[in-house]
This record gives C-alpha cells, structure tokens and sequence, in this order.
C-alpha cells in the first residue's frame, strides 16, 4: 500500500475586522484540522475493514480447500527402479538397510522365524540367526551397534549384536504386541497392530508417549512394519497395499503410498503363494527406499511420483483402511 502526505495550502486571505468570537459557536463549529482529521481515521478505518476481510476471506478459503483437498493428504504412486532377488521363503516381517548394501531382516512364522543380514545386489543370507520355535519374529530396527525385535503375540523382544546375531539382551516392552519397530536414532517408534503409534525408551522400553493414528477421522488399523524417513514414520498397513507417512508428532497421516501394481504383476507373472506387502527399507545416505513383502521373490528399490489429479471420495478408505484384526494371545 502506497503512502502518501497532506500538504497544507497557505492561502492569503483579507484583512478582516477584530470582533468578539462567540464562544458558543466555537463549541459547536467543527474546525478544519477536526474535519481534516476525522476524514483521515475514517478513511483508515475503512482500508482496515476491507483489508481484515480479505484476510479473512482468504484464510476460510484455504481452510475449506484444504479440508476438501484430495491432495491433503499427498498421495503417491511408484516408479520400480531396481529389483534384487529375495528368498521367497522369508515372511518377512521387519526390513532394515545398514550401509554398503546391506540388508537386515526379520522374518515369522513359528519355528522358522530367523533374523539376516542379506547382502541386498545377490539377496544372499550372508548370516543368519535362528530363533526359538516358540518365537514368532515381527518388527526389526537399528540403534547404533543393537539390532532390537519384537515377536508376534508376546511382550518379549530380544536385542542382537548386529556384527554377529548373537543374542545378549531379552526385553519386556509395554504395547499390546509386538508388530513394527523403527528408531529416529533416539527413540523406538512401535506398532501393535492397533491403530496406535508408540514412542519407547530404547533404555527402559517404557512407552514415553502414544499417538492414535486417524485419516478422516476413521482409525489407520494394523498398523504393522515402521521405517523412520526424513522425519516421517512410514507405516505398512496389514492386509493392504498401501503405506502410510505418518507425522510422529501428532499422528497425524501426511500421505498415502499405493503398491498395488507389486503384488499384480508378481502373481501376474506365476507366483501365486506370495503374501502381503510388508517391508520398508531406507538408505539416508543414497535416499534410496526399498520394499518389498512375505514370501516375495523380490525387493524393489521405489520413487515415489505425486498423484496430481484429485482423488475420489472414498478410493483411500477403500484401498488403504481395513477392521482391526484380534488375536488370541497363547
């Protein structure tokens, strides 16, 4: 907004006879600084008005575009830029990448759960560490030399020494089960097959906080594998093909990433016994995200590409949202 300045005009006037200035009348009669005056707050207050409810106006607009927004939550497609081989027996539960192309892996099923380190260009198991058959292995991260696991149905996870698997630490934690594990490099984040988000002391493996994870306003369910990415907790979701980028901080879901096309084109091409998508991998040094699922014969290295028409109401709900599954505890 342009400023601008009053200039007052001296203008010469007559010489008028003295009188006696009638103090009534002086009262009553504006002067013209008063008039000059009012004019200018007037016209100010004015300016305000208009520019408040402009501001106003632009500010609900955003608000509704926003809660109308497809896009808000972002919503990606992907773009397969590598595949490696991956031995389409490990039920992959939990996935981690640990530098020079290597790999570390959790898998399930009773007495053939295992934790691996997997060399990722041939997907050999370079090491591998057998679990007790009543194990159930799940969620698998790393913080600084220790590798940490959940186990499926139980409250016990176990610590590795991730130079040599061997076990040296068992742990009790405090979520319901033991689903997804992640670090930021500080804290555990774990999932429960819930729809919550657990914050853990890797110290005391107390929970520290919790977030309930919604997307228009229903509960993210089965919330399984958790990777940490640039300040984001991504998130597979059991029974889906779909993986959430969820705000650790408030849960809530900043984005939604569709694999469909994965799965289609593996049982397209005869593998008719793989499971489902689970296993997120990343490598903050190349910015290279992995992925890949139970009993699949492939890891896929991914780009993500942002979907820039709208979405249909209700196509999220549909791919992405499932009831929450129950399990009996033994």
């Amino acid at each position: 907004m342009a400023s601008g300045s009053l200039k007052k005009k001296h203008n010469k006037r007559p010489i008028l006879k003295p009188h006696t200035p009638n103090p009534m009348a002086s009262r009553f009669k504006p002067s013209s600084y008063c008039t000059k005056t009012t004019l200018i707050v007037s016209a100010f207050l004015f300016l305000f008005v208009i520019w408040f409810s402009a501001i106003s106006f632009k500010t609900r607009s955003k608000f509704n575009s926003q809660s109308h927004d497809h896009s808000f939550p972002k919503i990606y497609t992907i773009e397969v830029l590598n595949e490696f081989p991956h031995d389409p027996d490990a039920f992959t539960q939990g996935l981690l990448y640990a530098g020079n192309d290597t790999i570390y892996e959790s898998t399930g099923i009773y007495t053939k759960s295992s934790v691996r380190k997997v060399a990722l260009q041939t997907g050999k198991v370079e090491v591998l560490q057998e679990m007790d058959g009543s194990y159930f292995g799940e969620g698998l991260t790393l913080l600084g030399e220790r590798l940490f696991q959940v186990t499926w149905l139980q409250d016990t996870g176990f610590i590795y020494d991730r130079n040599n698997l061997s076990k040296f630490e068992k742990f009790t934690h405090q979520m319901q089960d033991g689903w997804g594990l992640a670090t930021d490099g500080k804290v555990l984040f774990g999932s429960d097959g819930s729809s919550t988000l657990y914050l853990i002391n890797p110290q005391t493996f107390k929970v520290i906080g919790k977030q309930i994870i919604k997307f228009n306003g229903h509960e993210v369910h089965n919330l399984n594998e958790l990777e940490f990415i640039n300040r984001e907790v991504w998130a597979n979701v059991w029974q889906t093909d779909c993986i959430a980028r969820i705000s650790p901080e408030d849960g809530t879901v900043l984005g939604w990433i569709l694999l469909q096309n994965l799965r289609k084109n593996l049982v397209a091409a005869g593998n008719y016994g793989i499971d489902v998508l689970n296993g997120i991998a990343w490598d903050s040094v190349k910015e290279r995200i992995f992925v890949t699922g139970k009993l699949w014969p492939k890891l896929y290295e991914i780009k993500l590409h942002q979907v820039k028409k709208q979405v249909e109401n209700g196509v999220i709900e549909q791919l992405c949202l499932r009831q929450r599954f129950h399990f009996e505890k033994p």
